[in-house]
């Protein structure tokens, strides 16, 4: 038995394929989706609902409360137990999901160091003051190769991985993996679609889970502390949305906001993943996908 992983950008049908392989290879399905791991974020995480996994066991889907913030290094503990427990029992670990860090947490030897809140605050304040440019520049200058796979918008991680250097006086965990790093024999499926069609998968999602429920979510949410929550008040369209509630209520706007923010992702998503080479892509559209990605975990 392997570790297989499907990763690639939202809204190319990760979900679905994770599932269809796990039944043609006795599998469980493993969630590396970083805003599935929260309780009632359902509508507009695209979570599967329970009838649509097709009695195929899910791990780390609800395993955290809105209020809590996600952290790789708990995940990372967390999902390699799961990964191991079922390579010991002979089952095939499928580990779904586009967020590129919580993946390569599990597949590659990545050590994550503990926080210092002091640390943080004054970096976190460094970062308000000059912006997230400004520090990545200093980040270059004392970790380029972080700076290479550390996106200069992403202000948190930036802060992150300059707390790491200051604390340790090594690099950041997150750099370019090669196969020195793997910590599995494991088989990496890259999912994706043309970008016309993709932005217009997008879209279309955007309106479903507007018109399946995410505005009332959110609301049920706010009630249970999601606006406290770090991590997940930041979840495309649950920001949104939270943003028209306490603005003009302009629903409509906040659905067309959550379309551009996610196709800015998905080109995140992108590239991020390109950069691994070990992963096989496979066209998320096209005809045979379970059978292909079969052969490539088969090595057929």
């Amino acid at each position: 038995m392997r570790l297989v992983a499907v990763v690639g950008p939202t809204a190319t049908g990760k979900s679905d394929l994770g599932v269809a392989l796990a039944q043609e290879l006795d599998g469980e399905v493993v969630n590396a989706d970083a805003m599935q791991l929260y309780r009632g974020m359902d509508v507009g995480t695209a979570k599967l609902a329970p009838h649509e996994r097709a009695g195929v066991p899910h791990h780390l889907l609800d395993v955290l409360d809105v209020t809590e913030t996600a952290a790789v290094a708990a995940y990372q503990r967390d999902a390699r137990e799961v990964v191991e427990r079922l390579l010991a029992a002979g089952r095939t670990p499928v580990l779904v999901g586009g967020s590129g860090l919580y993946v390569q947490a599990v597949v590659d030897d990545l050590e994550f160091p503990g926080t210092d809140p002091q640390l943080r605050a004054r970096l976190e304040a460094e970062l308000a003051e000059v912006g997230p440019a400004a520090m990545h520049a200093r980040l270059a200058e004392v970790d380029p190769a972080a700076a290479e796979v550390v996106l200069p918008s992403n202000g948190r991680r930036i802060v992150r991985a300059l707390e790491v250097v200051a604390l340790t006086g090594k690099p950041f965990p997150a750099r370019l993996p090669t196969p020195d790093t793997a910590r599995y024999d494991a088989v990496l499926l890259g999912l994706d679609r043309p970008t016309a069609e993709l932005d217009l998968r997008v879209a279309r999602r955007v309106a479903r889970m507007f018109a399946a429920g995410l505005v009332d979510e959110t609301r049920a949410l706010l009630a249970r502390g999601l606006r406290e929550g770090r991590t997940a008040s930041r979840a495309l369209g649950y920001q949104q949305v939270i943003a028209a509630l306490d603005g003009a209520g302009d629903l409509a706007a906040a659905a067309a906001e959550t379309v551009v923010a996610t196709r800015r992702f998905v080109r995140r998503q992108r590239s991020w993943f390109r950069r691994d080479k070990r992963i096989r892509w496979l066209d998320g559209a096209g005809p045979g996908l379970v059978a292909e990605a079969l052969r490539h975990v088969r090595g057929t």
